[in-house]
C-alpha cells in the first residue's frame, strides 16, 4: 500500500507540473500543427520509438540474468570509491541547511521523471523530429551504459558505506519513498548515477532546442542541477557516481546524435550530415 500510495503521489506531482510547463513553454498554433500533421510525424518517429521499447522490454526480460551475472562476478568497488574520495558528501551535508532537505527531496523523486516526461511532450510538438529522436537515442544509451556497468560492478552508495557519516534525509523524512526507489532500482546500482545522466542529458537536450523552448532551457538547466546535487546531498549517490554521471550523459547525447545521424542517412539516402533541428530534404 506505501508502494501504491507513493506510486499516486508521484504522478500527481509530476502531472501538474507537467500542466504548468506546458502552459508556460507551448502555445495552442502548436498543437493544432501537431494535430494537422500527426500521422506524419508518428511514422517518421517510429523506427526511433521502436527501438526504444524494444531495448527496455530486452531490459525487463533480462533483468533476473543480469542480477546474477553481477552476483557471479562479484565485484564491488564500494570500498575503491570511499578509498578516492573520502567522506566528501558528509561534508556536503554538513554545509547544507537541515530546511532545504524537503526541497531536495521533491527534486529527487518528482523532479527527475518531470524532467524525463517534458521534453518528449515538447519535441513531438516541433515540426522536425530530430530532437526528439536524439532524446530518444539518449535514454536508449543511457540505460544500456547503465545497466552494463551495474551488471559488472557492484557498488553502494555512502549512506550504505558510511552510515555512522552519512545520513539519509528522504528515506527519514519520507519512509515510503523508499518503497518506490527500491521497486525502481538497487541499493547496489549507484555507478554512474543515471539520476545524474540522464538529467544532464536532457539539459544539453534543452540547450540544443533553447531557439524552439527559451523557457523550458532555464527550467530544464534549474531542475537539472537540482537533481544532481540531490543524488549527493540526499546521501544516495558518491560525488564519484555524479561525475561517471556527467561524462554518460555527454558520449550518451554525441553518441545519440551519430545514431539519428545515420538513421536518417540510411533512410533518405544522403551521406550529408543532417544538422539539429533542420530539415532533411535537399535544395527547394
Amino acid at each position: 500500500m506505501a508502494l501504491l500510495n507513493a506510486l499516486i503521489v508521484t504522478v500527481l506531482v509530476v502531472a501538474a507540473a507537467l500542466a504548468v510547463t506546458a502552459a508556460l513553454c507551448i502555445d495552442v498554433e502548436q498543437l493544432r500543427r501537431t494535430r494537422a500533421e500527426i500521422d506524419d510525424r508518428v511514422g517518421d518517429l517510429a523506427p526511433y520509438v521502436a527501438a526504444t521499447a524494444a531495448f527496455f522490454l530486452a531490459k525487463r526480460a533480462t533483468h533476473g540474468h543480469s542480477i546474477r551475472i553481477s552476483k557471479a562476478l562479484d565485484w564491488d568497488i564500494t570500498d575503491g570509491l570511499y578509498a578516492i574520495e573520502g567522506l566528501f558528501v558528509a561534508h556536503l551535508q554538513d554545509l547544507t541547511p537541515n530546511a532545504t532537505y524537503d526541497f531536495f527531496s521533491v527534486m529527487y523523486m518528482f523532479g527527475f521523471p518531470f524532467l524525463l516526461v517534458f521534453p518528449l511532450v515538447a519535441y513531438f510538438l516541433l515540426p522536425s523530429g530530430r530532437h526528439l529522436k536524439e532524446l530518444l537515442m539518449s535514454y536508449l544509451l543511457n540505460y544500456f551504459i547503465g545497466t552494463l556497468c551495474y551488471t559488472l560492478f557492484i557498488a553502494r552508495g555512502p549512506r550504505v558505506r558510511v552510515s555512522d557519516a552519512v545520513a539519509e534525509p528522504m528515506y527519514e523524512l519520507y519512509p515510503s519513498t523508499q518503497d518506490l526507489t527500491a521497486a525502481v532500482s538497487s541499493n547496489t546500482n549507484v555507478f554512474p548515477s543515471l539520476h545524474t545522466s540522464l538529467a544532464v542529458a536532457v539539459a544539453i537536450m534543452a540547450w540544443r532546442s533553447r531557439e524552439e523552448y527559451p523557457q523550458w532551457f532555464k527550467i530544464a538547466t534549474f531542475v537539472a542541477t537540482c537533481v544532481v546535487l540531490s543524488t549527493m546531498i540526499l546521501g544516495i549517490h558518491w560525488l564519484l557516481d555524479v561525475v561517471a554521471g556527467l561524462l554518460l550523459a555527454i558520449v550518451s547525447v554525441r553518441g545519440a546524435s551519430r545514431i539519428v545521424d545515420w538513421g536518417e542517412r540510411k533512410r533518405t539516402g544522403t551521406n550529408e550530415r543532417i544538422e539539429g533541428g533542420a530539415p532533411t530534404g535537399t535544395d527547394d
